[in-house]
């Protein structure tokens, strides 16, 4: 469950000394630099030149979530003061980070998923306009974690956002009237869109949220300019609904066959499999490929559904043109603890045994920082990145995750001390990766539990779940992390334990400050090369945004 909290669009100022020669001021780093310093780069062509802009909540096409803006420092950090504060008026959970264009931020809420444009020329940034999108109330009964919204994009002029009751809407950027309105997603089935746009190659790509309430997840791409739908990709099915194809070549045999998505689920079972699209995407242009996670197996009961459940909790690689499946890699096979493969994957150019990979790095729900072979689907490693005991690792040559079975669940039979929690050792909460330090920044839980599986029974629109669970803080009592991860060595450089989950996304700059919130309500900076504190603000809720 998320926290339901008043958010405010903080804007923060640093009180500058005159900078100093030899200091980085604007783009602080180069992919050329880096890269002779022997650090992972983010990939070149995912990423954006202009960083006085924020038009999309990953900042770039590569999950870097990375500025290279260095004017606020380890030795200014703790000059910071309030610009302006915002509220928005909806006391719930606000996921969604502000968008900067040009000099306008732009903020969505949660339900009713309200768009506001904030002017930044004019003292105490006033709202310019508002736009309401209407969404259907009943939307509300199919929103399984609290009425969320992570997001909207800048493309082309417009502002596109998804709205809970499965909608996908165009807003004039300048003036807040709607361009299109599509819907996408139907809430009669459980359906719901929580997760923000991705916008490449003219195709506004959109997946739907609903894993607990027995839907079948798919991705959509949308025309940008017209907003109808170009295709459409299922998660489970068989290979013409999935989009499977002559292209797919997956790196691993469990993964080749003919209609995978139907023959490892017990009869029609995949038609309520889950697998939704509720987290990250990301994009490579030089390979044209656009990547996604899916979610967990429906019901999260794993007795009721033997077998592989292709394609839930794995991602996909897909050309954004048709929609073909390139290739793809289940992160938790038959998924028995609810561990979504929705996370962010961070686009990285680094070395791999000596040689220049293009990879895909992903701190995963099911307790492993995964580096992946970004064209291929090959897994170069896999690493803990906390305390795991509901599996054993990860098998390099077949990609297959060991479980440890004296945790798997049993019908009617309480199993103790399985650990990462159902939400993950990490959930949706996206790192950032810095060039600089060579480092992932990852906000995290650190939780075990007590689960017992009960019957579900499938009733379209409502709950089809199947799990009792009790949560409980992990190994040294804490219950969140914020850790900074060598993505190169593969081990943790520092971390900072946290009496609640760190359920905030974070943010690193050219100035080697990293950002991140608490459920207590504290806003923070660090050191982003030591962990060490600059600066702290209390806010009057939890943060749980990015």
């Amino acid at each position: 469950m998320r926290l339901a909290a008043l958010s405010v669009a903080l804007t923060l100022v640093a009180c500058l000394k005159e900078s100093s020669d030899d200091r980085p001021t604007k783009a602080a780093v180069s992919a050329a630099a880096a890269s002779a310093s022997g650090l992972p780069v983010i990939a070149p062509a995912a990423t954006q030149a202009d960083d006085g802009q924020w038009t999309m909540p990953q900042k770039d096409y590569a999950n870097s979530r990375y500025s290279s803006l260095a004017e606020i420092t380890p030795e200014n950090a703790k000059n910071l003061k309030i610009a302006f504060t915002f509220s928005t008026g909806i006391l719930r959970g606000h996921e969604a980070p502000p968008l900067v264009v040009n000099n306008t931020m732009y903020v969505v809420t949660p339900f009713p998923n309200y768009l506001y444009a904030l002017d930044l020329t004019k003292e105490g940034a006033p709202t310019k306009w508002r736009y309401d999108p209407k969404p259907s109330a009943s939307a509300q009964g199919v929103a399984c974690c609290d009425v969320v919204n992570r997001g909207a994009v800048y493309s082309d002029g417009k502002i596109i956002y998804n709205t809970l009751d499965g909608h996908t809407v165009a807003v004039d950027a300048k003036d807040g009237h709607e361009v299109w309105n599509t819907k996408v997603a139907e809430i009669n089935l459980g359906e719901s869109i929580t997760m923000a746009p991705l916008v490449a190659k003219g195709k506004v790509f959109v997946g739907n949220s609903g894993g607990e309430f027995g839907v079948r997840g798919f991705l959509a791409a949308l025309d940008e300019g017209s907003g109808k739908i170009a295709w459409r990709a299922y998660n489970t099915g068989p290979d013409s609904e999935v989009l499977i194809g002559p292209q797919f070549k997956p790196y691993y045999s469990q993964d080749k066959g003919k209609d995978l998505g139907v023959k490892t689920w017990p009869g029609d079972a995949w038609r309520t499999g889950g697998a939704s699209v509720w987290g990250w995407l990301a994009y490579d242009p030089e390979l044209d490929l656009v990547y996604y996670g899916t979610g967990n197996p429906g019901p999260w009961n794993p007795d009721q559904r033997p077998g592989d459940n292709k394609w839930a909790s794995g991602i996909f690689a897909r050309r954004p043109s048709d929609g073909q499946a390139v290739w793809y890699y289940q992160w938790s096979y038959h998924d028995m603890f609810d561990y979504d493969g929705i996370n962010e994957q961070v686009l990285l150019d680094m070395q791999v045994g000596g040689q220049t990979r293009k990879v895909l790095v992903r701190a995963e729900r099911n307790g492993y920082v995964y580096v992946l072979d970004r064209a291929t689907g090959e897994v170069l490693s896999a690493t803990p990145f906390g305390f795991v005991n509901s599996s054993k690792g990860v098998d390099l040559k077949t990609g297959r995750l060991i479980y440890s079975m004296d945790k798997e669940p049993k019908l009617g039979q309480v199993t103790r001390n399985i650990c990462p929690s159902s939400p993950g050792m990490k959930d949706w909460q996206p790192t950032a990766y810095s060039p600089r330090t060579g480092l992932l920044y990852i906000p995290h839980q650190n939780l075990c539990m007590d689960h017992e599986a009960v019957e579900a029974n499938y009733i379209a629109g409502t709950p089809y779940v199947g799990m009792i669970a009790k949560f409980y803080a992990g190994p040294g009592g804490n219950r969140g992390v914020f850790q900074a991860w060598d993505v190169v060595n593969r081990k943790e450089v520092w971390s900072i334990p946290e009496k609640f989950p760190v359920w905030s996304g974070t943010l690193v700059t050219a100035g080697d400050v990293a950002f991140y919130g608490t459920m207590d309500g504290w806003f923070k900076a660090v050191t982003a090369k030591t962990g060490a504190p600059l600066w702290k603000f209390k806010t009057g809720s939890g943060i749980i945004g990015q």
